[in-house]
């Protein structure tokens, strides 16, 4: 891997270790409260329209959220970050519907940016993996 490569992995792998534990440690705390009161942060309008309890509704949320943190960490990289993407665009949709909590919307639309360029830096970076996989194949022949 050429120096180039090697920077461009570096910071894929910084953006992989900090949103895929994010992910998995926010979600995992839906079941703790440690870090916030994580019903609080629904808006009305969410809220009306549950099927269920804010508080069991964000334990779903929770599970879902480690799932997507296991898949960015793990070998689902790229798909794991678009989903966080869009999740993160969600929530900060329902903080600009609720018009509450507006620093926050702020922050999760540039942590939703950070997922997409991990999934754009992990495609990039597959392909000359794939080449120096394939050529090495080739030499070996």
């Amino acid at each position: 891997m050429n120096d180039d490569l090697r920077k461009l992995d570096s910071a894929r792998l910084v953006l992989k270790t900090s949103l895929g534990l994010t992910a998995f440690l926010a979600g995992a705390d839906k079941f703790a409260g440690v870090l916030a009161d994580w019903p609080h942060y629904l808006s009305p309008a969410v809220r009306a329209i549950l099927p269920v309890a804010p508080t069991t509704f964000m334990t779903v949320v929770g599970v879902i959220e480690m799932a997507v943190g296991i898949a960015i960490l793990g070998r689902w990289t790229r798909a794991g970050s678009y989903l966080a993407m869009a999740w993160l665009l969600g929530i900060a949709g329902n903080f600009v519907v609720a018009g509450s909590f507006l620093d926050v919307a702020v922050r999760d639309v540039v942590l939703a940016t950070a997922a997409f360029a991990l999934a754009r830096l992990t495609e990039a970076l597959a392909a000359p993996r794939a080449v120096g996989a394939a050529s090495r194949l080739s030499v070996a022949a």
